[in-house]
């Protein structure tokens, strides 16, 4: 049977269920302990099928499992050319870029997802590591989650564009198999924005994680809890979302404007705590210009400090901004006292939180989000 009509195949064995029945491919148990299921390996292309350089040093091989999937898109030109031929030149120019102008080892992801569904092996050992299922090869695509995180280029921009069906299938069986491998829970899929300030994997394909990690987490047989993640602003976005970055720059001691509008003076400010905490974004293939005036991902962390009952400031009025814009009304008096533990409190459990009555990251990106 013709390599891709194996892939196929298995896309159709999937869609149907197959990971449900009593023995899977190969004969082997489809139902691991605890309910999980047993993915099976999709067609992977190695690093020797396209036929790609040795890197430039060895790759960092970890004695541990990652616990997340980044995806990316490659930010490149949505062409009509799906061929196995076009998804190994693609490979080649990417691995040529991430080394020879990023000055980087190897590939910085761990595997290439091509417009025709063709999925290929990224940074060298990548593919037999994940085989394996009990190491982790350290890439080069999300900044201070890569000793932890898998990543994933998907070709295209997917900004207004959806993914094309055969891309998106070679997705799901991807993450699907990485999860059988690892243990990752599917909620733990995440884009490029959550940890960077990027607009990668873009508007249509980010938008669609949430029903990645369905999909991936009902082919798998595991339960999917979505994850609360930092929201990305743009220029000159508006809103309570803006007006709680100003006052967390203030409370740093950064002289902003509070006017809710993320314009020149906000970027500015905002983007001194980006680079300074290493969330800038730019490292898919064909983003290679910078991407100024963007804000999200970790820089947030460094801003939302963990607050509760008798805290004041300005980080506390952030809180109470959008605390209102949640239709929580709390006046904006820079207090934390019993008023204040207590919104946050019911907040948090309509949010599925525990309702702590602190304010801790994942409150703060519920808030956000």
């Amino acid at each position: 049977m013709a390599l891709r009509d194996v892939r196929m195949a298995r896309r159709v064995l999937l869609a149907g269920g197959l990971a449900a029945t009593a023995v899977g491919v190969c004969g082997l148990p489809a139902v691991a302990a605890g309910g999980s299921r047993r993915a099976a390996a999709p067609e992977i292309a190695s690093t020797a099928d396209w036929q790609a350089r040795e890197p430039s040093s060895p790759v960092d091989v970890l004695d541990s499992k990652p616990v997340k999937i980044v995806v990316h898109h490659t930010a490149s030109p949505n062409v009509d050319d799906t061929s196995q031929e076009a998804a190994f030149a693609l490979a080649r120019q990417i691995q040529d870029f991430h080394m020879d102008s990023n000055g980087w080892k190897d590939t910085g992801q761990n595997f290439t997802n091509s417009r025709g569904g063709w999925l290929m092996e990224g940074r060298h050992q990548s593919l037999e590591v994940l085989t394996a299922g009990d190491q982790h090869v350290q890439g080069a695509h999300a900044g201070a989650e890569n000793p932890v995180s898998l990543g994933i280029e998907n070709e295209g921009t997917y900004i207004d564009t959806d993914v094309p069906e055969d891309l998106w299938d070679s997705l799901v069986l991807l993450c699907t198999y990485m999860v059988s491998q690892y243990g990752i829970e599917p909620g733990e899929i995440y884009g490029h924005r959550d940890f960077m300030a990027t607009e990668c994997p873009g508007d249509v394909l980010y938008g669609r994680l949430p029903e990645l990690r369905e999909a991936v987490g009902a082919a798998a047989g595991r339960a999917v809890v979505q994850p609360a993640v930092w929201p990305l602003l743009r220029p000159e976005a508006a809103g309570p979302s803006v007006t709680a970055l100003q006052l967390l720059l203030r409370a740093q001691g950064v002289s902003v404007p509070v006017d809710g509008v993320f314009g020149p003076q906000t970027q500015a400010a905002a983007g001194g705590v980006v680079a300074a905490g290493g969330a800038a974004g730019v490292s898919c293939y064909a983003t290679r210009l910078p991407e100024p005036g963007l804000f999200g991902g970790s820089a947030w962390a460094g801003l939302t400090p963990v607050l509760g009952q008798g805290a004041g400031g300005d980080a506390v009025r952030a809180a109470q901004v959008l605390l209102t814009s949640r239709g929580r009304y709390v006046a904006a008096d820079a207090r934390f006292g019993d008023r204040m533990v207590a919104v946050v409190r019911e907040f948090q459990a309509s949010s599925g939180l525990a309702a702590t009555g602190v304010l801790d990251q994942r409150t703060w990106q519920r808030l956000l989000g």
